[in-house]
């Protein structure tokens, strides 16, 4: 399998792209899901969602005080 960015995959290979996405070769192709949950049912005008991409986590931190984090209500991945 060759993925997005032309590298090549063996059949039944797994890895993790630079984006955060867990992946896996068949013969019936590439398969990709998140590999993290996107933070919602937040205060958007009082906060702000940070990716860390070496972690593959969102932060969900004060707009104004990013050392402030914010309660979150669900959690969609």
């Amino acid at each position: 399998c060759h993925d997005w960015n032309g590298k090549l995959h063996e059949f039944g290979s797994h890895w993790r792209s630079a984006d955060c996405y867990d992946c896996s070769c068949s013969r019936g192709g590439i398969s990709c899901c998140s590999s993290f949950a996107t933070p919602v049912g937040y205060d958007e005008e009082k906060c702000v969602s940070i990716f860390n991409k070496e972690a593959c986590t969102y932060k969900v931190v004060e707009k104004n005080d990013h050392s402030k984090e914010c309660p979150v209500h669900g959690w969609v991945g």
